[in-house]
């Protein structure tokens, strides 16, 4: 009891019940939005080279803190990666200001991304001859975007974790473009040009609003778990990703709406930035998709959509874990389930091929 009181008067004082405890890391490089670190000790390094296992380079979504792959040990991506014998890599975009809002997707895909993969096979050392993309959510928009506008890049596969696709089938956008078709799609650009992009607290206050339910049954779940400190933990480093959310930069919000939204271009697989052509159905290297019915952001069949149109690629993966947006990549069920089906996809390719 004096314990649950305790834990308690903590959570009043904003403490937190556990102390963080990332995944130790080492610093690759640094510059404004391409932060790149290397997971895992000097062991782990040399144990992954003479296995022959190829480095993964995890690609966080706009707008979300890079820490989604690694928010405490028992829901970290990263860890789990190291306990398979691979080396994961992470970029980290960092935050984005008013100062960014010049920044768009071609900044991310023709600069940013192909520069942490060329510094990550640098690292990793002459045995990676390519590696491999993870991503979550945005995170798999730029991480295809970046294949399909440079084939020429060492990367064997990408995985895209609940990955938008579709977004005619995704709420509300249809509602969206529905009552904005009258005027068209110039006022919304014009108004997200003069924001400077989407702030951090439309951003933090949209994804709250998607686990609105969470937030009403919060005062229950501490009270009933007040002596549950490992529940309670959880809870803490959600609300701090919650809290930690960056907004998007100008630019790449205005070709979210008009590219991703208003014209349906990634679901039909070539995209116009103002010139600079990126066709998805070119992509080569295997890919691998998750999905859920229980995704609040993104629907299962914007993120299935993607078996059609990648249907050229020569092996296309797809599976389904219901489970939350979040839930997806980190906690319980994809533990359970996605983190294996990475892994077994992952050491499929590793096998030789006859």
């Amino acid at each position: 009891m004096f314990d649950g009181v305790r834990t308690l008067y903590r959570l009043t004082r904003g403490e937190r019940v556990v102390d963080d405890q990332p995944t130790p890391h080492t610093l690759i490089a640094d510059g404004p939005h391409r932060r790149l670190v290397r997971y895992g000790s000097d062991a782990d390094l040399a144990a992954a080279r003479s296995a022959g296992r190829p480095p993964v380079l995890l690609v966080p979504p706009l707008a979300v803190p890079a820490r989604c792959y690694d928010l405490s040990p028992d829901m970290s991506l990263v860890a789990y990666l190291l306990s398979t014998g691979r080396i994961p890599y992470l970029v980290d975009f960092g935050e984005m200001h008013y100062a960014d809002r010049h920044l768009g997707f071609e900044h991310i895909f023709d600069d940013i991304v192909p520069e942490a993969i060329g510094r990550v096979t640098d690292d990793f050392g002459a045995a990676a001859e390519a590696l491999d993309l993870v991503a979550w959510s945005l995170g798999g928009t730029v991480s295809l975007f970046t294949v399909a506008a440079h084939p020429e890049l060492p990367v064997r596969s990408v995985t895209a974790v609940a990955t938008p696709l579709n977004y005619s089938v995704i709420p509300p956008y249809p509602l969206v473009k529905q009552v904005t078709r009258p005027i068209g799609a110039g006022p919304v650009r014009l108004a997200l040009k003069a924001m400077g992009g989407i702030p951090a607290p439309l951003v933090r206050g949209a994804y709250r609003a998607t686990a609105w339910q969470r937030e009403l049954k919060k005062p229950g779940y501490i009270l009933r778990n007040a002596d549950n400190t490992e529940a309670l933990a959880r809870m803490q480093v959600i609300d701090w990703f919650q809290d930690a959310m960056p907004g998007y930069p100008g630019r790449l919000s205005e070709q979210m709406w008009e590219n991703l939204v208003y014209r349906d271009e990634i679901a039909r697989g070539v995209l116009d930035f103002d010139g600079r052509i990126v066709d998805l159905t070119s992509i080569a290297v295997p890919i691998q998709l998750f999905g859920s019915h229980r995704d609040a952001i993104v629907s299962w069949s914007g993120a299935h959509h993607g078996v059609e149109l990648f249907g050229s690629s020569p092996h296309v993966h797809f599976t389904t874990v219901e489970t939350s947006h979040l839930g997806l990549i980190a906690g319980s069920d994809a533990a359970a389930q996605t983190w294996p089906r990475i892994d077994e996809f992952l050491s499929a390719l590793d096998q030789p091929r006859t």
